[in-house]
């Protein structure tokens, strides 16, 4: 059972502005929560395409949002071939660039994938080393531990982990691995855990969150994939069409800021304005509201998971 609470569903949904006959896509599939949001506000012309490269997660929408039979599209697609996806769908087009009414991503690895022991995401359960998002692809978490230089390790380590001890932990991987072969989550986190000093252990949650996130992030290149899409979406937006972003960590978080900053730099609000009405100048976005929207209290108690979200949220000029 694919089971996922949503984060931020309500929310991001209506930031979207949704209008019965408009086309939408929701790049993160997962668990379909935001998708059946979506698609239950479109009426019998409205348009749904919905992109995922993790074949349980389609299965499970294929059941789940099967009551709004063809005004939902499923495609098996990594959301960096965005274009190409809405291509495949049959999305109309302006000038050579399929055009949509909003866009919506849900950044991370989903409940079940972090759940299923077998995908090799979490250290909590010990599974072979994987991490694949989509398991046709070939590079995985146990070929970067084993294969990669002591360097490649730690600057994946450092820059996509934000691990303060990137150093000491990828040379203790490298002098494990000419033991034998690291092929479980669960010796790798063991690796992990005695390369920290204890003090720094006891504070913080497990010792190797930050180094699996860095791995997973690493083996579906989860940073450069989100640049390609974002740049994508604001070229597929209509005029007054909105991209909603929720991201989990500073990394993803860093680049939907920046991304949307370039495109309304010219805006000359003032900065306690809630939102820009100068237009932009000759920026593509405004800001819808200025500032990320942050999860509910409630919400926080319902699902822990949800605390380091954050929704950004641009509409196109």
């Amino acid at each position: 059972m694919f089971h996922h609470v949503t984060v931020l569903k309500e929310q991001s949904v209506e930031a979207l502005n949704i209008s019965p006959d408009g086309v939408y896509v929701d790049c993160t599939l997962g668990g379909a929560g935001h998708s059946e949001l979506i698609a239950s506000k479109l009426g019998p012309n409205g348009r749904l395409i919905a992109l995922d490269q993790d074949d349980a997660a389609l299965a499970n929408a294929r059941v789940r949002l099967a009551p709004y039979g063809n005004i939902v599209t499923l495609v098996k697609s990594n959301f960096r071939h965005l274009k190409a996806a809405l291509r495949q769908a049959g999305v109309e087009e302006k000038d050579g660039v399929p055009q949509v009414d909003g866009i919506l991503f849900d950044l991370g690895v989903s409940s079940p994938q972090l759940d299923e022991a077998d995908r090799g995401f979490s250290y909590n359960h010990d599974a072979e080393l994987d991490m694949r998002m989509d398991r046709d692809e070939s590079l995985t978490a146990k070929e970067i531990v084993n294969e990669w230089d002591e360097r490649e390790i730690s600057n994946i380590l450092r820059d996509y982990g934000e691990e303060k001890f990137a150093r000491k932990i990828a040379s203790n991987i490298v002098k494990e691995r000419s033991k034998s072969p690291i092929e479980t989550t669960g010796r790798l986190a063991e690796i992990v855990k005695y390369s920290i000093p204890a003090a720094t252990r006891r504070t913080g949650g497990h010792p190797a969150k930050r180094s699996f996130q860095a791995l997973r992030i690493a083996v579906n290149d989860e940073l450069g994939a989100f640049q390609d899409a974002l740049d994508q979406t604001i070229d597929c937006l209509k005029p007054g069409g909105r991209a909603a972003v929720i991201t989990f960590h500073s990394l993803e978080d860093r680049i939907c800021k920046t991304t949307f900053a370039k495109e309304v730099a010219s805006c000359s609000c003032p900065p306690d304005f809630p939102l820009c009405v100068c237009g932009g100048g000759n920026g593509r976005l405004r800001l819808t509201p200025r500032k990320p929207i942050l999860p509910t209290e409630e919400e926080l108690e319902a699902n822990p998971r949800a605390r380091s979200s954050k929704l950004r949220v641009a509409e196109k000029l």
